[in-house]
């Protein structure tokens, strides 16, 4: 009972920690479903040549899908006559982090973490479109554009939309605290428990005893992280908890970029998007990426540039619940009422459901189009659903 009670104690302070980082994000990704839409998005990648692998590179970093999310928008652009460069730049870049994780991450992990894990999206997404540009265009045997995969979901979330609807600020409002909640919940919900086990059952700093630094646990990260599909939000309270309990900065930020990056059922599809060469580079990109990023920051906390007190300190206190402030700072009211808020927001977004998603539809839809209603059910990722 005492276990279960510390656990759940864990789970908490790690919820309140990141609670007000993470409504700040949902409504930052829902303002950005508005502005930025898929049309906007193929105008600007839908070409060839090195800049638009920069440029995808750098527009996926702040968009809040997954590596499953990522797939439809990515096939549309590949459909459009975006290059395979740019695509994979744009499949690099996208899952590994997002408005919502990035505010997450600094929230749990501290701001130098919170850098430098969308600097490394960034830079993956980079040098991994860059290869495939060079090695990859117009080989034999490497994918064409493809309609295998329904290339109409927008990045918004609402493909059954009107043509001439217009978004409003409703429209973020429902993306930001309804879809992107739908998407990620269980897997935060889940993340968030684990964090709260890892932090009542083992020790601060035991881990290190066992897994040292250097290179091996990077490995062990990145074997676990490439096949595991976790998005890049739910995955942070884990790495913070991990990070206190004696694993290296650097292991933990490998785990942080394969795991959103990669998953096994999003390979298959890579394939038939991308071609073989190029899902090979693509996966490539992001292991040795990953391997290099923990490397340089566990090279810059050996040599002091950054204090491996700061970080640990950080990750400690969100599992803690800066308990310092003895429960009566305005932080720690603000992280309480926060988590309430968010719990409402999940459960909402999960278990909610409107009486025309049990097969009724409304007058106004009926006299809109003839509607077919197919209830499937199984499948974890909203626009993969739509």
């Amino acid at each position: 009972m005492n276990i279960a009670l510390e656990i759940l104690v864990a789970s908490w302070s790690v919820l309140a920690e990141m609670a007000p980082y993470l409504l700040f994000g949902f409504f930052v990704a829902g303002v950005l479903s508005v502005f930025i839409s898929p049309e906007w998005v193929e105008h600007h990648l839908g070409g060839r040549g090195l800049g638009q692998v920069f440029k995808a590179s750098l527009f996926g970093v702040p968009l809040p899908l997954c590596s499953c999310g990522v797939l439809p928008v990515a096939a549309s652009l590949r459909r459009q006559g975006a290059s395979r460069g740019a695509t994979t730049a744009f499949m690099l870049s996208t899952p590994q982090t997002g408005v919502d994780s990035i505010a997450v991450t600094y929230g749990l992990l501290g701001p130098f973490i919170a850098v430098v894990r969308p600097l490394a999206a960034l830079v993956t997404g980079i040098i991994g479109g860059t290869t495939v540009h060079a090695f990859s265009e117009g080989n034999a045997g490497e994918a064409e554009p493809t309609d295998a995969i329904s290339t109409s979901c927008a990045v918004d979330g609402c493909c059954d939309e009107d043509p001439g609807h217009r978004h409003t600020f409703r429209d973020a409002l429902h993306y930001g605290f309804v879809v992107l909640p739908k998407d990620i919940g269980k897997a935060l919900l889940i993340g968030v428990v684990l964090s709260g086990v890892i932090s009542a059952l083992i020790e601060p700093d035991t881990l290190r005893a066992y897994l040292g630094g250097g290179l091996i646990p990077m490995l062990a990260a990145m074997v676990i992280g490439i096949p595991l599909y976790v998005c890049a939000t739910a995955s942070t309270p884990i790495a913070a908890s991990l990070i206190t309990a004696g694993l290296s900065p650097g292991a933990a930020l490998v785990f942080l970029i394969t795991g959103p990056a990669t998953n096994s059922a999003a390979v298959t599809t890579l394939l038939k998007v991308l071609g073989r060469r190029s899902t090979a580079i693509y996966l490539a990109t992001v292991a040795l990426g990953a391997l290099a990023t923990g490397l340089v920051v566990d090279g810059m906390v050996s040599s002091g540039l950054v204090p491996l007190s700061a970080l640990v300190d950080t990750a400690a206190g969100a599992a803690a619940g800066h308990e310092h402030e003895h429960g009566g700072g305005i932080g720690w009211w603000i992280g309480q009422v926060s988590a309430v808020v968010l719990l409402l927001v999940m459960a909402r977004a999960l278990w909610w459901r409107p009486a025309s998603s049990a097969g009724e539809v409304d007058d106004m839809e009926k006299a809109r189009m003839d509607v077919v209603v197919l209830d499937v059910k199984g499948m974890n990722c909203t626009h993969c659903v739509q």
